[in-house]
């Protein structure tokens, strides 16, 4: 007799016979769902599709309308179309490089090969069209550690062999399709099937692999900043120089004992361009507002603190101000369509106030600058009197600053526009990129727990509001910017690690968070620990772990 299992799905008792897969499961519940199931979660736990049921539990599906089924989408079709890759460049030293995500988009260049022309993409999109009808499935095996060092040494992965000597997990899963062998950080769809929606696209000096993003079966539109692009190429470029580009480099780096030296370059490197740009400011003339603006965790606080020194140092006298002194009262806050108060929304602040005040320190007056008190929720004066002068300037930081509507009084030359944000100078591997929201993410963990008492569980569980206002308040603006400056830091992830871990570890099984907590766990355990002692009390990191010199 067969032996059953039985799951709860969508509040339902449903029995399987033991070993059937979780995909002709998914099949039975597809119609239930607008998007594509490619994964499920079996008591909170991930499982890829092609794994048999060999316990009950509460089964839900993941789609790719849902982070994780989207993330291993994309990383389903990288895989796909580095098979294809491999598959038009035969077996020479040539490969391609996963290097960043712009506009729901993977920037890739072909090493050993140059840049790539409209003959090689349209190969490249006929192969991997191909690759989708012929079904072709994505096996995954495990390896131990050491098994899994020696393959990827004769694979000529070098990348995956430095990251697997500090692998502290004695076993290792890597994924094959038609042959071809890697390694990837998360869970995968079955087979090639399931990935239809994709597209190629020249771009710099190598080619976009575009993905679906809020509509699941339509490629998204690819819209780059292209000073965001140059921003993130600048900063790869000073990892290759310094020989860390890849997470395995960087953790050679701390077992050789140079972290000392590297993070004193890096952060000379840091002081050196916020010199730059102080200067910059400075001989543009006639600037009296500096708006700075980035998304959450960029550092903006110590940047404008340090920005302000510089520009103390050219005989300026910038006075730092933070735009959350214009919130009006939270009682009058609008909220979002769950009913909180949405305090990323530009109408939380008093823009009329804003921009008579700005127009007065303008025109010569005096003016009292509000203070808000964020305990209270109300807006306060306590005769902070401020005058402007011919060497005055006001560093102003907060997501709206590049918002025209913000300083819609103001006229354009008296302003000087700054995004900020932690872009990620090193990747995992050549083919597994770093995404910049998980160095922020970890970064926010961090800072909350310290000073605002909020737990990573609480942390993770408002991140996803946190980007959709990114998205709709501040990225739109980035190409306006006179400036675009990167606050990441090559070793941050390696310091925060010690921080993070046990938050995350804190977080139950049987929340819903536990799924990203894992993730995020997971990732920290690729890299070898930095201790704190060596940092600068001035560090944008110092806003996060602790230590500033300044009030962050």
């Amino acid at each position: 007799m067969d032996e059953i299992v039985c799951f709860t799905i969508l509040g339902e008792k449903k029995e399987y016979k033991k070993g059937t897969k979780f995909a002709d499961i998914a099949k039975e519940y597809q119609k239930e769902y607008k998007d594509d199931i490619v994964l499920v979660s079996l008591d909170n736990r991930l499982s890829e599709l092609f794994k048999p049921a060999e316990k009950g539990g509460n089964l839900s599906f993941v789609t790719t309308g849902d982070t994780a089924g989207r993330k291993a989408y994309r990383r389903s079709v990288t895989l796909m179309m580095q098979k294809a890759v491999h598959h038009i460049l035969g077996n020479d030293n040539s490969r391609v490089r996963v290097c960043h995500c712009i506009s729901q988009a993977y920037y890739c260049e072909l090493v050993n090969y140059g840049k790539p022309g409209e003959k090689f993409v349209e190969a490249l999109k006929e192969e991997m069209r191909r690759m989708v009808e012929k079904e072709i499935p994505i096996m995954k095996d495990t390896l131990t550690t050491d098994d899994a060092v020696k393959l990827f040494h004769d694979l000529g992965m070098t990348d995956k062999e430095r990251l697997f000597r500090y692998r502290r997990s004695s076993r290792v899963n890597i994924y094959s399709l038609d042959n071809y062998i890697d390694y990837f950080y998360g869970f995968m769809v079955p087979n090639t099937s399931y990935l239809k929606y994709f597209d190629v696209q020249i771009y710099g000096n190598g080619f976009v692999l575009m993905f679906p993003n809020e509509n699941t079966k339509e490629v998204a539109d690819f819209t780059p900043s292209a000073k965001h692009f140059e921003t993130l190429k600048e900063s790869s470029k000073w990892g290759q120089t310094m020989g860390i580009g890849t997470v395995g480099a960087l953790n050679d780096a701390i077992a050789s004992g140079r972290m000392q030296e590297i993070i004193m370059v890096q952060e000379a490197l840091m002081e050196q361009r916020i010199g730059q740009l102080a200067n910059q400011i400075k001989n543009a003339g006639s600037k009296k507002f500096v708006m700075i603006a980035g998304p959450s965790s960029s550092g903006k606080t110590t940047f404008s603190h340090r920005l302000s020194i510089q520009l103390s140092a050219l005989g300026l006298k910038p006075h730092p101000l933070s735009l959350d002194n214009y919130y009006i009262d939270r009682t009058l806050c609008p909220r979002d369509a769950e009913g909180n108060f949405d305090f990323e929304c530009l109408e939380a602040l008093d823009v009329q106030k804003f921009n008579l005040d700005m127009c007065d320190l303008l025109a010569g007056k005096t003016v009292d600058m509000p203070t808000f008190n964020f305990k209270t929720g109300k807006r306060e004066y306590k005769d902070r009197l401020m005058t402007l002068g011919d060497n005055d300037i006001l560093v102003i930081e907060g997501i709206h600053g590049l918002n025209d509507k913000l300083s819609h009084t103001l006229p354009s030359e008296s302003k000087f526009k700054i995004f900020i944000s932690a872009l990620t100078q090193i990747n995992i591997d050549e083919h597994n990129y770093l995404p910049t929201t998980d160095g922020r993410l970890i970064r926010r963990i961090v800072r909350d727990a310290r000073t605002r008492n909020t737990t990573a569980e609480e942390t993770i569980a408002m991140w996803r509001s946190v980007r959709r206002g990114e998205e709709k308040y501040i990225f739109p603006f980035q190409e306006s910017a006179d400036v675009m400056f990167n606050s990441g830091l090559i070793y941050e992830l390696a310091v925060l690690k010690a921080y993070a871990e046990p938050l995350l570890f804190h977080i139950d099984k049987d929340s819903k968070e536990y799924i990203e907590a894992k993730r995020l766990l997971k990732f920290l355990d690729y890299l070898l620990p930095v201790p704190s002692e060596d940092i600068a009390k001035n560090s944008i990191i110092r806003e996060f772990i602790g230590g500033s010199m300044f009030n962050v």
